[in-house]
């Protein structure tokens, strides 16, 4: 098949094109970095150098692909979240231009769950094309960003926490079905499938952590969102990115994204936090 991936080279593009190319699809990835263009092409795949935003771009490199993986990472510092809905719009519109009919969404497992964005309300006008949103768990990476309020805190805080039950994902895990989703037919409409590896407390996830990094009593603190908005702010985070933040970490906390995680529960996959956190020790005590 001719498959067009986003996301570049990182954490779950990377391993996903080594899976595509291996199998003998013939895979491009689009990046925004042009000194990427070598290590694609060393992988077997071809880079097309652009931007999701530019939509004559995306409309150009979705044009005779069978499949498309369709990842927009939020930016958490931008000032204006909604250039997140615009991407997804771009990504919809070049689809239905293109004729695309079968494209693979990165969402989350609380998209559904948002008032701010609507990131899959914008692959409804889609009714001849098969897409399906992928929704992992919060990913293990995430723990990389912690890593400064982990050494200076000594614990996690967040709106959600303690004996919140999380599905977390490790970033292979995530390639991993994306690339079997687009090895499975499916019928024209709208699909989900959940991803996750490990479902475990956040106490438990930060008593594995901690024991990884030399600290045991690491606790995940819970404090109320309002609390969570404020601190975010007082780092430079814009109001409208940090409630999206605390909107997100509130849906974990209460219950709403765990219940229809449950409903289409998926099985695990191969790597455990633990497995991580051997990897994630090393890199903490390095930087």
């Amino acid at each position: 098949m001719k498959i067009v991936l986003t996301g570049s080279l990182g954490n779950i593009s990377k391993p996903l094109t080594e899976i595509l190319v291996k199998e003998g699809h013939d895979v491009t990835v689009i990046s925004t970095d042009p000194d990427k263009q070598g290590r694609i092409q060393a992988m077997g795949a071809q880079p097309a150098i652009g931007s999701i935003s530019d939509l004559p771009f995306l409309i150009k490199t979705f044009t005779g692909k069978d499949v498309v993986y369709c990842m927009n990472p939020i930016d958490f510092t931008a000032r204006d979240i909604h250039t997140w809905d615009r991407n997804m719009d771009n990504f919809s519109e070049a689809i239905r231009v293109t004729g695309v009919k079968r494209a693979i969404v990165l969402t989350g497992w609380i998209a559904h769950l948002l008032r701010s964005i609507h990131p899959e309300k914008r692959f409804q006008a889609l009714p001849d094309t098969a897409v399906t949103f992928v929704r992992p768990g919060p990913f293990y990476s995430n723990f990389y960003h912690l890593k400064d309020m982990i050494r200076q805190q000594r614990m996690i805080v967040s709106n959600y926490g303690g004996e919140d039950m999380v599905a977390f994902a490790a970033p292979e895990d995530i390639a991993a079905a994306i690339a079997a989703e687009m090895n499975t037919p499916a019928a024209a409409g709208l699909h989900v499938r959940y991803v996750a590896s490990e479902e475990l407390t956040c106490a438990q996830a930060a008593q594995i952590i901690g024991e990884a990094i030399g600290i045991p009593d690491l606790r995940w603190i819970v404090l109320p969102a309002s609390q969570v908005q404020q601190a975010l702010e007082a780092t430079g985070v814009s109001p409208e990115a940090a409630g999206l933040l605390t909107e997100m970490q509130e849906n974990m906390h209460n219950g709403k994204a765990q219940h229809d995680y449950y409903l289409n529960r998926p099985v695990l996959g191969k790597r455990k936090l633990r497995d991580f956190a051997r990897e994630y020790a090393d890199w903490y005590h390095q930087n």
